[in-house]
């Protein structure tokens, strides 16, 4: 779940690129080389919102931390803001809409999460039952996540699905949201239970009771400790299934 809003994450974005901007030329080249390098080499790709892309400047994100375990490159492209429900092109085709995050080669795995913020900034908390319902329907099998995961897995990638952090007993914001989601991820379950090659990881136990250390400071976001404990067990249960690994 996230609070800054997609304009944040492309602001983000353009202050990272303006600030090579007085780099030098051969310092830029390189670095470029060598990311589109490893993105050639990557074979795993995470997409979604800011609990994906959280300390991604710092390289402290899930994706780094996954890359980090599993001893290989992770191409990351997902944006602060990001939904399911998308509806503007523009900034959509920008990442803002999860789906137009994935493109580019086939992959063998892609990691995903996503539908906070349709639930959170588009129905507030409140009566979000036609939002999830737009997202997946309560038997799994139709809406804008199964359409998107079965158009990944024809390429042959498996994917996982990571679910959110819950708040530790500690008042959130977005504390309100605790029945939504868990209606969501219940469906997400019920989604990955149906369909060969995907796999959703609920994180909904992670965080001991009062335990804060899992949570940035503003109690909706992963801490650099919570995603790199999230990217492990993405890791694990990539290993689990995929013997290559």
């Amino acid at each position: 779940m996230q609070l800054k809003s997609g304009f944040y994450g492309l602001l983000a974005a353009l202050l990272c690129a303006l600030s090579l901007v007085g780099a030098p030329r051969d310092a830029w080249a390189q670095s470029t080389q060598e990311t589109a390098a490893e993105d050639e080499a990557a074979r795993i790709l995470a997409i979604g919102d800011s609990m994906m892309a959280w300390h991604m400047i710092s390289g402290n994100s899930i994706a780094d931390a996954l890359s980090d375990a599993l001893g290989e490159p992770v191409v990351n492209r997902s944006v602060a803001g990001a939904r399911i429900i998308y509806g503007l092109p523009i900034t959509g085709a920008l990442g803002l809409k999860i789906a137009k995050q994935y493109h580019g080669k086939p992959w063998d795995w892609v990691v995903i999460n996503g539908g906070g913020n349709d639930l959170w900034l588009g129905c507030g908390c409140g009566k979000c039952e036609r939002k999830i319902n737009r997202m997946v329907t309560k038997s799994g099998t139709s809406g804008d996540i199964p359409q998107l995961i079965s158009r990944i897995r024809k390429t042959g990638a498996r994917v996982v699905f990571v679910g959110y952090l819950r708040s530790p007993g500690v008042d959130s914001v977005i504390d309100a949201c605790r029945p939504a989601g868990d209606a969501l991820e219940a469906r997400l379950i019920q989604m990955a239970e149906q369909m060969d090659g995907v796999y959703f990881l609920s994180i909904a136990d992670l965080v001991p009771d009062g335990d804060r250390s899992f949570h940035g400071a503003d109690m909706i976001h992963p801490s650099k400790k919570g995603s790199k404990a999230i990217g492990r067990m993405v890791a694990d249960l990539i290993r689990q299934v995929d013997e290559s690994r």
